[in-house]
Order: C-alpha cells, then structure tokens, then sequence
C-alpha cells in the first residue's frame, strides 16, 4: 500500500467503525519495523460529551486504543498472509508500562509512533508513544495476537 494510508485504506485494515475508529491516517511504515499514525482529535468526538462537560478531555484509555490499532495496522501489513486469512484480526492483548503525561483536549493532533520489541506470526509486543505538538502525552508497551 502507498504512504499516507487514509481513512479509505485503514477500513480494509482494522476492522472498527466510527466511533470507535481512533486513526484518520497513517503516515509512515516500515514492515516489520515501525509505524507512525495520526490521531486528529475534534470537539464533537462522542466521548467528550460526558469527559467532561466543561472540561473535555481524551480518556486515557482511548488514547492507547489508538496507540494499538495503529500498532494493529503495523502487525497486519508485516505478516505475510494474514491479510487474507478470516482470522487475521489483531486482537488487544496486554499494555506494560502506561504512562499519561498531558492531557488531549479538543484541537489537538496526537502523532503515535510504534517499534515492536518482539514479533510473530500470532504475538506482537509493541513499544509505542503518543505526542502533540512534540510534547510526549502518553507511553506503553502493547501486546497484541494476531488470530
């Protein structure tokens, strides 16, 4: 696939939907060695509705769903085949080592980077961090299986 992946491109990659799609494109790759997704966050995102009223801010928690499907996107291009396969979905598995640093609040564009640390044809451990405006806002190793 030709860089930047956008929305067009991740649908036939991952299979979420709106709203729980967390990535708009994909700026860098390389197989099997990192990835760098984009994150455009906008004040009528569903969860700033209730997180919160006066005050929005990107749960943490979403922020590293994000980190782990760009991270998801990476473990799919990279294996051979699995693209192919029904069950070639990545499926979130564990998260080591998360740290919230900043709060992501409306306007922002966070920026994911990921490296994998160990890599399979079915178990992924990925390093990953979250930035905006080059200021770091999130951190954590993910481990994801693929099938």
């Amino acid at each position: 696939m030709q860089l930047p992946l956008t929305y067009k491109d991740i649908v036939k990659i991952l299979p979420h939907r709106y709203p729980f799609l967390l990535v708009d494109r994909i700026i860098e790759m390389e197989l099997g060695e990192r990835v760098v997704g984009i994150k455009n966050v906008t004040a009528n995102e569903p969860f700033f509705e209730g997180h919160f009223p006066g005050n929005p801010i990107m749960p943490g928690v979403l922020i590293i769903e994000a980190m782990a499907q760009v991270g998801g996107i990476l473990a799919r291009l990279s294996v051979p085949g699995v693209m192919d396969r029904e069950d070639g979905g990545v499926f979130f598995a564990a998260m080591d080592k998360v740290k919230f640093r900043k709060p992501v609040i409306p306007g922002d564009q966070i920026r994911f980077e990921l490296t994998p640390i160990r890599t399979g044809s079915r178990v992924w451990k990925m390093t990953g961090t979250a930035d905006v405006a080059g200021d770091r806002v999130a951190q954590a190793e993910l481990v994801a299986t693929i099938g």
